[in-house]
């Protein structure tokens, strides 16, 4: 197989057709991709996790992608990585309200322990997240931040920016773009 001469977008059509050719995508971005997640979680556990969930989505995608101006493999395959970190953390959110409630016993942790390591995995995502939207323009930092910190609605958000929904969906698109653009320049 050689890989050499071709483009990303040629690798990822050729690797429907056999899937060997994947490999050559995943040798190439992994480091960079694994980089990227840990910026957002700091943790490198989480970052491997999502960097493999993000590799099963491009491959299980493949055939969705389509090469237009200004839409190469490597920025479709960036927002893969940033909307799977995102939805990561938030279904650790969530995880993490949910087991307080349970009882630590049983997955043999001591409750402080099971406290912390939580408390501590969401603190380093929120201060990654955080650091990246601090960087972003005012007015689309604090969209995604009332969408993902503050857990409100699309209606919620456009109410209290005085704003459409269409406009605000269209933020919110902008908000992404500029936010996996950040998180990559740190690569």
């Amino acid at each position: 197989m050689e890989q050499n001469n071709l483009k990303d977008e040629e690798i990822l059509k050729l690797s429907q057709e056999d899937p060997a050719y994947f490999s050559f995508l995943v040798d190439k971005y992994k480091e960079a991709f694994l980089r990227a997640a840990r910026g957002i979680t700091h943790n490198l556990e989480e970052a491997e996790d999502i960097v493999q969930e993000t590799f099963v989505k491009i491959y299980r995608y493949a055939a969705n992608f389509q090469k237009r101006p200004g839409i190469e493999f490597k920025s479709w395959a960036y927002r893969i990585l940033i909307n799977t970190s995102i939805t990561h953390y938030q279904k650790l959110k969530k995880e993490r309200g949910n087991t307080e409630y349970l009882d630590p016993v049983l997955y043999n942790e001591s409750p402080a322990f099971a406290e912390n390591k939580n408390v501590a995995l969401e603190k380093d995502m929120k201060e990654g997240v955080a650091k990246a939207i601090g960087q972003m323009p005012e007015h689309l930092g604090r969209v995604l931040k009332l969408y993902f910190f503050d857990d409100m609605s699309y209606e919620e958000i456009a109410k209290a920016e005085n704003i459409s929904m269409p406009a605000l969906k269209m933020r919110i698109f902008r908000a992404k773009r500029v936010f996996k653009k950040i998180v990559g320049e740190e690569i």
